[in-house]
């Protein structure tokens, strides 16, 4: 009922899915940019459109006892960003305990601006040996854009060739590690 609703909210609002849908067992979905807490509901709508049961990873914060069980039931996990663990490894796990999981990540972070990604996301698809689905949301065109399933190989600076040039196209803001990419070829890690 949620996500009939979530799909016709989207479809009303003038947004569409742009690229091939996959539906594999499991994936890691790239988001970016994070700008504005809009986001979230056109995540909302672009995950009922595309019929494929996205959860998704927030700070921790946003799962307080008046909120956390909307988060939840919407497929939130919380990050504990304050705690020293290794969540790499950790969603590693879950990925390893599961046949279907598909994972929402916005590498920025933040929606404020950012020079550099976390990298989390890449060692999480590179130890788990999920794909990434990259992801751009480009509201100027209000357009929710997928890549073709992207496997990750090791060799960080050349796989993240493929992902700076994918969100490159996007249109929209810009925030600083792709704008010093765009100007200077250099991968900030």
């Amino acid at each position: 009922m949620l996500s009939a609703l979530a799909r016709w909210l989207f479809k009303v609002a003038g947004w569409q899915l742009v690229g091939n849908v996959t539906n594999l067992p499991k994936a890691i979905w790239v988001v970016a940019p994070h700008t504005t807490n809009w986001d979230f509901f056109v995540g909302l709508g672009a995950r009922a459109a595309t019929r494929i049961w996205i959860q998704y990873l927030a700070k921790s914060s946003l799962f307080t006892w008046y909120s956390g069980w909307l988060f939840r039931a919407l497929g939130g996990k919380p990050v504990y960003r304050d705690r020293s663990h290794n969540l790499v490894d950790a969603i590693v796990d879950v990925f390893d305990q599961n046949t279907y999981l598909h994972i929402c990540i916005a590498p920025e972070g933040t929606r404020s601006n950012v020079k550099k990604l976390k990298t989390g996301f890449y060692f999480i698809a590179l130890q788990a040996n999920v794909p990434l689905i990259l992801t751009g949301f480009d509201w100027p065109r209000k357009q929710v854009i997928f890549s073709e399933p992207v496997y990750v190989t090791g060799n960080y600076e050349a796989d993240m060739v493929v992902f700076y040039e994918f969100f490159s196209n996007i249109h929209g803001i810009k925030k600083d590690w792709l704008k010093e990419w765009e100007e200077t070829g250099i991968i900030s890690h």
